[in-house]
């Protein structure tokens, strides 16, 4: 009984590793097909930090990836570094602070996304709740790149 109830749960990963790797996969081409629509090249929507970069500059503008890129790093550090023994209510308040700017860019960026291959803020809307699925949309639709919203 025991083996049969293993070689079940061995199965059903299986199934569950090859379906998130076809979903990564499908996620890299969409992003690869809306960079090139952009007239950026498709590869570097495959590099971590740099595909970020260039993704703020189709959407909106670079200064913006920057901003998130610091916040980041500031609320890692405060998280990683500050004292959990002393009294950390300010350093809470300032984590959620970014935490709630990081939300309100990521929003806008959603937003300008949108409005950048002419879609409105129900596309938008999708962006923010359903991206991967939306960002398919893009990529493999029959979008046009406008250019980013300044």
């Amino acid at each position: 009984m025991g083996f049969l109830v293993i070689s079940s749960m061995m199965f059903l990963g299986g199934i569950y590793v090859i379906f998130a790797f076809t979903w990564w996969i499908l996620q890299i081409v969409a992003s690869w097909r809306i960079f090139t629509k952009a007239g950026e090249a498709g590869w570097k929507s495959i590099i971590p930090v740099y595909g970020d970069y260039i993704s703020y500059k189709i959407a909106w503008q670079t200064g913006y990836f920057w901003l998130m890129f610091v916040l980041g790093i500031i609320s890692s550090w405060i998280q990683n570094y500050a004292n959990p023994a002393g009294d950390s209510t300010l350093l809470l308040m300032i984590v959620s602070l970014i935490r709630i700017i990081t939300g309100i860019i990521g929003i806008m960026y959603s937003v300008k996304l949108a409005r950048a291959f002419g879609h409105g803020i129900g596309f938008a809307i999708g962006l923010i709740f359903l991206q991967p699925i939306f960002m398919l949309i893009l990529g493999f639709g029959s979008d046009r790149y406008y250019g980013a919203d300044k």
